[in-house]
């Protein structure tokens, strides 16, 4: 059984990287805060009774049905007020800024060349869009994979799917991500 302070510091632990996989998948920064924050309120209130070590699965099934339904609702509120849409404006051009979300390290000694610093900036941005652009599947498989560091079967099991399926998901994604930064002058 999770004490509280294990319960609360897992939450701490996964927070931004939750927070970053949502916001992938919804592309919008308030609609998710909100669905990582029900997430978390979901898994203290209905698993904080569980072992540790099964609070990362749990949590990343409860992530992915709360962004599920966030989804669906979206679906239904865009069928019953599309005819109001002609009298909205899209205000997407804060947009979510990748550098803003990486932690910020201790200081060290060593002073980072500026011309390095934009590069590096740029690079982020270029695999930023690219992720972007994957199907929203093959985007999970590929977060859950490499982002989250889940194994396959753990993937499988946090999508609804099968090892076979997130491997497909997986390589595909790899393959579009690779292409895509090929095009836009990065080596493999």
């Amino acid at each position: 059984m999770a004490t509280p302070q294990e319960l609360s510091d897992f939450l701490k632990s996964i927070d931004k990287r939750a927070f970053k996989r949502t916001v992938y998948h919804v592309r919008n920064d308030e609609s998710a805060l909100d669905i990582v924050q029900d997430s978390m309120m979901k898994l203290a209130e209905h698993y904080g009774d569980k072992p540790p070590e099964e609070l990362p699965m749990l949590f990343q099934r409860i992530l992915s049905n709360t962004t599920l339904d966030w989804f669906r609702r979206q679906k239904v509120k865009n069928a019953y007020f599309s005819s109001f849409s002609d009298f909205q404006t899209d205000n997407d051009d804060d947009g979510f800024e990748l550098l803003e979300s990486l932690s910020i390290e201790e200081p060290g000694t060593e002073f980072e060349n500026p011309e390095s610093a934009t590069e590096r900036k740029q690079t982020l941005l270029c695999i930023e869009k690219a992720l972007l652009a994957l199907p929203g599947r093959q985007r999970e498989a590929f977060l859950l994979r490499y982002w989250e560091g889940l194994d396959l079967v753990e993937t499988a099991l946090a999508m609804g799917c099968s090892d076979g399926s997130v491997k497909t998901h997986c390589s595909r994604a790899v393959q579009a991500l690779s292409k895509a930064l090929q095009l836009k002058g990065f080596k493999p």
